[in-house]
């Protein structure tokens, strides 16, 4: 298989469900003239023309109105938003009208949209450029959240959710668009809910998502080469829809885990996975779940601090060695 970036696979399923389907459409700040803020939708424009690669105002509650509206008309709008964290000044439109109009119109109207930017810190851009909001989202019934950690995944997810008619938030992450991964050149899609296994085994379950999922390959690789533990990294992929089972699955054959997101920890999402697996696997457990998350203060602006906030490697590695003793 040819390797491709994450940014291209973004491309990629874009271009395809463009052309697969005349109603879906690109709208956001400079995704058109631009190529993107982050050159996701470069080529868009020439290829699929003005009425359908949309630049828009620097107005997130505006164009996120108009694309949830153009979606309960049955057009399939796929939004750029530069950050997430600029996604707080339309909630009312992505969280109060997306998650509910199904609901409020019995079935009637459905909102087939799609959000998607980054979602991280670890770029050096400050408190209210930084923040990953994937819990916040995902405690509202009717939205579908998903963190894709490969070029594989994000691909496959994003056409997934271009044809989900349910609203669909994306949450990338900046540090991953120049990394390359495998990517089939047939067609293909992953399912919304479905997670993955990225590294067999058997000692301890480090779960996690977004580009916290290099991170645990890469605490991984050190527990195995200077510990002698072997890890099982589970990447979950969709935030909502959970997959319970392969979460159960992975601590009922390790009988130990570590959580690890990018969240801060407070009713982070691991909060909620650490609450799911003691109430149904508590009996598997040899040991308390960890979790392991970014220090819970504000997003700082100086690089090297913001290193130690997010999780990195070591941290995780501590957090494993605290419930796994060492087999060397």
């Amino acid at each position: 298989m040819p390797l491709i970036t994450y940014r291209q696979a973004i491309n990629d399923a874009l271009a395809e469900e463009l052309t697969r389907d005349e109603k879906v459409i690109v709208m956001g700040e400079e995704v058109a003239e631009y190529d993107g803020a982050y050159k996701v939708t470069e080529g868009l424009l020439k290829k699929f023309g003005p009425k359908r690669i949309i630049d828009t105002p620097i107005s997130e509650a505006g164009f996120i109105g108009l694309g949830i509206g153009a979606s309960m008309l049955g057009i399939r709008p796929v939004m750029e938003l530069m950050f997430w964290s600029f996604s707080y000044v339309a909630f009312d439109q992505i969280v109060n009208n997306a998650a509910n109009v199904r609901f409020m119109s019995g079935g009637l109207i459905n909102c087939p949209i799609v959000i998607r930017g980054p979602a991280n810190g670890g770029t050096g851009v400050g408190a209210t450029h930084s923040h990953t909001p994937e819990n916040i989202l995902a405690t509202t019934p009717g939205l579908k959240v998903i963190c894709p950690s490969t070029a594989y995944d994000v691909k496959g997810l994003m056409k997934s959710a271009i044809r989900d008619n349910d609203p669909v938030y994306v949450m990338e992450n900046t540090l991953l668009y120049g990394e390359q991964g495998e990517v089939p050149e047939e067609e293909y899609t992953i399912p919304l809910g479905k997670a993955d296994i990225k590294r067999e085994g058997s000692d301890v379950s480090i779960i996690a998502h977004g580009r916290c999922v290099q991170t645990a390959l890469l605490a991984a690789e050190l527990l195995e080469t200077e510990d002698g533990i072997d890890a099982e990294v589970l990447d979950l992929r969709s935030i909502r829809p959970l997959d319970e089972e392969a979460i159960l699955e992975t601590v009922r054959k390790t009988n130990r885990v570590v959580l690890v997101e990018e969240n801060k920890p407070f009713c982070g999402t691991d909060a909620q996975i650490a609450y799911m697996i003691q109430d149904k696997a508590f009996d598997h457990l040899d040991a308390p779940i960890k979790r392991v998350s970014s220090i819970d203060a504000p997003q700082v602006y100086s690089i090297p601090l913001e290193k130690i906030q997010i999780p990195d490697a070591e941290r995780i590695r501590k957090a494993v060695l605290e419930i796994c003793p060492r087999s060397v």
